[in-house]
């Protein structure tokens, strides 16, 4: 029985696709053990380095772009950690609110309404996620980040990491965050957050003091 010419023309081009196939399939497990030893060899540089942090300070610039407006909104603040659980996060810009932890406790303050309120990370699920967050990366906590995210190494020169939610909840507004590291790995230089929704939130962080002496008072929330 002959073959026709068209016959022979698709079994030629999916003998020709299968190899193609074939051969891309190689190449990435080829590659993929490679970067994971890559991502794995920057997490414990980060560690090395969180290791040795004691204090960080720094001013930030946060650009809110919105999926329905052209324009991004601005706003400055300012961030504080000191070892093992003291953080201070504040909005100085276009109005100031923020809060301080110490331990579990905390005090959070709006400017605007000049009204202040006291909360527990362990009562308040909100404020409670948001500083396990904001601490978890102070802290270079890779297990505790690890537990939520899955990560993939986006680029090595800077460091960049993309960490997308394990938590179905998490995951139903939020689609990915990129983080960028200084090159001395000592502290995180931009956090790029992408909602589903299409809102992204961008974060620079600059003026990055380390191991600087922070008094007592950083850590306490304003008087009004």
């Amino acid at each position: 029985m002959s073959v026709s010419p068209k016959a022979k023309s698709r079994s030629g081009s999916t003998e020709i696709m299968k190899s193609f196939s074939l051969t891309i399939l190689l190449f990435l497990l080829l590659a993929l053990p490679g970067r994971a030893n890559e991502l794995d060899s920057l997490l414990e540089r980060l560690r090395q380095a969180a290791a040795a942090t004691q204090t960080l300070s720094s001013d930030f610039i946060q650009e809110k772009h919105l999926a329905i407006f052209s324009e991004k909104l601005l706003s400055e603040g300012r961030f504080a950690y000191r070892k093992p659980d003291q953080l201070r996060w504040e909005l100085l810009t276009p109005f100031k609110s923020g809060f301080v932890l110490r331990g579990d406790q905390g005090v959070r303050w709006n400017g605007l309404s000049r009204e202040r309120g006291r909360f527990s990370v362990e009562r308040d699920p909100v404020m409670g996620m948001i500083a396990k967050q904001l601490l978890a990366w102070a802290r270079v906590d890779l297990e505790w980040l690890q537990q939520r995210y899955q990560m993939e190494l986006l680029q090595t020169q800077p460091p960049r990491l993309r960490l997308i939610p394990r938590d179905r909840g998490e995951a139903g507004f939020i689609r990915h965050l990129d983080i960028t590291f200084a090159e001395d790995l000592r502290h995180i230089a931009t956090v790029l957050l992408q909602e589903t929704a299409g809102d992204q939130t961008l974060l620079h962080f600059k003026k990055v003091e380390l191991n600087r002496a922070l008094p007592d008072k950083v850590f306490e929330a304003p008087e009004f």
